[in-house]
């Protein structure tokens, strides 16, 4: 008995594994998030793990972590900037007509709409745009495309993990104006545990997107996907060259 309690297979201490896992990679996000433009790169990385244990694939979270830092820093900077920009964009103008532009008029009414609507399409993009970056390989055009066709696609799980993700930032608020005691857990797993129910949902949307016989041969490796032109991994064409 005593032996099926401390066996690491035992789902207790998976799941406790688990736990010190999101602890590691809360530390590991916040410290290679602080120089702000490398968080593109470091919430790819967490997906990257967070969705190899949901699959049941624990590994070693470190090596695993900066494994995709490394290999999607400079594309996952490049698609964070954009993504940084455009939402300081869409904040600013519904800051602008909501709080600026106090006059009631169609032209306040319409814009404010507009922007609202553009803004939700833009959650949703970032909702899938890093994992994507972390599953598959693409150009940063054809990864925002890839983010945009599947959230309307699976619409409903997009809208599920939007609430979910609400309903975890909402808690950790109020856990810090309501209960003091519960704030310690708030800190010490913060954006990964987000990353970890997301992962949830999205990895048997992406499996959908993935061939049964590459999923059985190489389940790990990056696949293009949504393209007409398949285009090789940069990891390949350097094995390949020495």
């Amino acid at each position: 008995m005593l032996q099926g309690i401390f066996n690491y297979d035992n789902p207790v201490w998976r799941f406790i594994g688990k736990l010190g896992d999101l602890m590691i990679l809360n530390i590991l996000w916040v410290i290679c998030s602080i120089p702000i433009f490398t968080m593109g790169a470091s919430t790819t990385a967490v997906y990257y793990v967070t969705m190899k244990l949901v699959r049941g694939d624990d590994g070693y979270t470190l090596r695993n972590y900066f494994k995709s830092f490394k290999e999607n820093f400079k594309q996952a900077t490049v698609i964070w900037l954009l993504m940084l920009l455009t939402g300081f964009i869409l904040g600013f103008d519904l800051y602008f007509f909501l709080r600026v532009l106090t006059s009631n008029s169609v032209f306040r009414t319409v814009f404010t709409a507009a922007i609202g609507a553009l803004s939700m399409i833009w959650l949703c993009i970032f909702s899938y745009v890093f994992p994507l970056q972390c599953r598959f390989y693409n150009p940063v055009k054809r990864t925002l495309f890839n983010a945009f066709f599947m959230s309307i696609r699976h619409f409903f799980h997009t809208l599920g993990m939007l609430v979910l993700d609400v309903l975890v930032v909402v808690f950790f608020i109020f856990s810090i104006y309501y209960m003091p005691q519960v704030t310690v857990l708030s800190i010490m797993f913060g954006f990964p545990l987000i990353a970890f129910i997301n992962s949830y949902i999205l990895n048997p949307i992406f499996n959908k997107y993935i061939p049964e016989e590459e999923k059985q041969e190489n389940p790990d490796e990056l696949r293009p996907i949504l393209q007409d032109v398949v285009i090789e991994h940069p990891e390949k064409k350097k094995q390949e060259e020495k």
